[in-house]
């Protein structure tokens, strides 16, 4: 059975229409109780009938009076709906405003960020240079012998002067990046070469941490067009992120595949920790660690996976990550191949 609509009427539109007619003194209290008791009689038989109808009907009020009651009600309440709309407006401006505000200042605190990176980073290279010469002459003997324990001292400055110019490199990238800086000299690339010199380099760090790192590749892959340099950092950073992460045991392995069309896809996985979903964007945010403790279990600057996303952005593709909490993670992007 269809249920009829009750008949839209101006009066619908006004809110405690009984009270304003008291209040104006076109009708009594008395006279609204007996025009809502009417009302309600009248809705228990299953007819719709409107407070004025009621106050017609009883002849409690006329039609007329009635009307200009309804229609000053409605020019009061359009009023205030445009005061409303005013006032939300100005707010709305006034809102924007200072975001806007703080959009350029954010823009300012981001610029004068990038350029103090990039400023102490080349005034800490310089002194860099000089403490990793000196030590080069000595464990090379060019300033006299040296007797194994002040060799393997000197091996261990080596080693930490060579992870502190990384991290002052890293630093220099990040900030040229984050000026719009970064130069990109694209060519064509043998993707294959590159990785395996990624995972030649990084066959130390692999074995000293207990993991086993492999490259996958297809046979007859043809050449990415890409920039050699940037992009073997990216497939070192990914490799050594993989490392870091991956328990004694595990595994990392760097994969190209072509998509039989003109695109190689580049991955790399690690059996590792894994990454919460939820946390997926934080992992790609400059100078954050995942565990921001101060007894923080694994290492670095927090730079590296924002730099990655950054290259591989820079060369027109998308960066892709694959994960979940104890199940290790997945990296991956395409590169546009060169037709020979």
């Amino acid at each position: 059975m269809t249920q009829l609509l009750p008949k839209l009427t101006p009066e619908m539109l006004v809110p405690r229409m009984g009270e304003s007619l008291v209040q104006k003194g076109l009708i009594t209290e008395e006279n609204l109780q007996k025009a809502l008791a009417y009302q309600k009689s009248e809705s228990a038989k299953g007819r719709q009938c409107m407070l004025g109808q009621a106050l017609i009907e009883l002849n409690l009020l006329d039609r007329d009076t009635l009307d200009q009651v309804v229609t000053e009600q409605l020019i009061q309440l359009r009023s205030a709906l445009q005061s409303s709309y005013r006032n939300l407006e100005q707010r709305v401006k006034d809102r924007t405003a200072e975001l806007d505000q703080a959009l350029r200042r954010l823009s300012e605190l981001s610029q004068l960020k990038a350029n103090f990176v990039a400023n102490i980073s080349h005034e800490l290279r310089t002194p860099l240079t000089h403490v990793k010469g000196y030590i080069e002459l000595l464990v090379s003997e060019s300033l006299g012998e040296i007797n194994e324990e002040q060799r393997h001292a000197l091996t261990v400055a080596q080693r930490s002067t060579a992870k502190l110019e990384s991290i002052i490199e890293d630093l220099i990238m990040f900030s040229l990046a984050s000026r719009g800086e970064m130069s990109m000299k694209l060519g064509s690339v043998d993707i294959r070469r590159i990785a395996a010199l990624a995972v030649q380099s990084s066959a130390a760090k692999a074995e000293e941490r207990g993991v086993s790192i492999t490259l996958s590749a297809e046979e007859d892959l043809p050449n990415v067009q890409a920039d050699s340099e940037k992009i073997g950092w990216v497939l070192h950073q990914l490799l050594d992120n993989g490392i870091k992460f991956t328990p004694s045991g595990g595994s990392v392995e760097i994969s190209l595949r072509g998509d039989g069309k003109n695109l190689v896809m580049v991955s790399v996985s690690d059996s590792g920790i894994g990454i919460p979903t939820s946390r997926f964007r934080e992992v790609f945010e400059p100078f954050h660690q995942l565990d921001g403790s101060s007894t923080r279990q694994y290492g670095g600057t927090g730079l590296g996976l924002s730099l990655v996303r950054q290259i591989v952005e820079a060369h027109g593709s998308l960066l892709d990550l694959q994960s979940a909490e104890g199940k290790g993670a997945i990296f991956k992007f395409p590169l546009l191949a060169v037709k020979e």
